[in-house]
């Protein structure tokens, strides 16, 4: 598959070596069956030059920070990590598989920031997946293991990474390592001041669509974990729980979205793997899927189509129209495609 950096690319020498480096990585995302998994693009991917500032935010519908820098922040979701700091000042909040049928988050900030942000932890190969659609953000994470390291360095991110950025960064006495590293947002995007400004991801926002299910909660599953969503009708946000709990802000209050996308995507296993053998899945984030979307208490079948990493994900209704988000944070919760399981 060609990706949208060959295109802006084309023509010059660095094109070329993108190829190589592009097949190579390829090869070593695969898992230990063969299946593909796409690897990383190269660090040319972007937003293209001269596209109009938008006049809405793209990742929130709002109007605050529309040019503001993107940075992406891996949040550790156990209960060791609970409550979380700066969650809820996050655009987009995406949960992810991780090794043992857990979860962790991943979340983008941009309209703006919070004072802390954390427990931080450490980055997975499917964040190098999702992130390129963002153009060339900014990546806070506490580190990765020696084998994610060449990958990291070719993804199109700016690695703040605890090892690049450590005066950003401070340990808690409150918690125990390592669920007690926390990061300072804004120390965290000097580090990188060149980081994409937002463009379009492929949201909508407006009224709701026709249709959808009237839905007063959901409850999405994995392995070894389950995050719930609520409707409250006076907050007008989906409220989370976690574990059947009540999921409270360390700030205060309860996380959750105005939106939330249960997005069913093939989780296969990588290559990578932690120190006790449990293999780190992959998520397949691009392709085309079945979606369900939350929004106003009513669920919506949808489906999701994000044809390369460069490129934003959309959704569209039953019937083909754009699947319309509700101003404010987005939530993406993503499942596995058929029963939860571990690769």
């Amino acid at each position: 598959m060609r990706h949208a950096w060959h295109r802006t690319a084309r023509g010059r020498a660095a094109a070329g070596l993108g190829v190589a480096v592009l097949g190579a990585a390829l090869a070593a995302c695969s898992d230990s069956h063969g299946s593909s998994g796409a690897a990383p693009p190269s660090a040319h991917g972007g937003a293209e030059s001269g596209s109009p500032a938008p006049t809405t935010h793209p990742f929130t519908g709002g109007t605050a920070g529309l040019t503001n820098p993107v940075l992406a922040v891996k949040i550790e979701n156990t209960e060791p990590a609970l409550p979380q700091a700066g969650v809820s000042a996050a655009d987009i909040v995406y949960v992810e598989q991780v090794e043992g049928g857990e979860t962790r988050l991943m979340a983008v900030y941009s309209s703006k920031l919070p004072k802390r942000v954390g427990p931080v932890r450490s980055a997975r190969i499917s964040d190098l997946h999702i992130l390129p659609q963002f153009g060339h953000p900014a990546f806070a994470f506490s580190g990765v293991q020696s084998k994610m390291k060449k990958y990291i360095r070719k993804a199109p991110v700016y690695d703040i990474s605890q090892e690049n950025a450590g005066s950003a960064y401070s340990r808690s006495s409150a918690k125990r390592i390592p669920y007690n590293l926390y990061g300072d947002p804004k120390a965290l995007l000097k580090q990188a001041p060149k980081a994409s400004a937002p463009h379009d991801v492929g949201f909508r926002f407006g009224p709701a669509p026709e249709g959808g299910k009237p839905t007063g909660s959901f409850t999405a599953k994995w392995p070894a974990a389950t995050m719930g969503f609520t409707w409250s009708a006076k907050q007008k946000r989906w409220l989370a729980s976690w574990g059947g709990k009540p999921d409270v802000a360390a700030e205060g209050g309860r996380l959750g979205g105005a939106t939330v996308v249960v997005q069913y995507a093939k989780t296969t296993r990588s290559k990578f793997h932690d120190f006790l053998g449990s293999y780190t899945p992959l998520i397949q984030t691009t392709g085309t899927g079945r979606a369900t979307v939350l929004r106003d208490g009513k669920a919506y079948d949808a489906k999701w189509s994000r044809p390369s990493e460069t490129s934003g994900t959309t959704y569209t209704t039953a019937d083909g129209k754009p699947m319309t988000f509700a101003k404010g944070q987005v939530w993406v919760v993503l499942l596995n495609d058929g029963k939860p399981h571990i690769p």
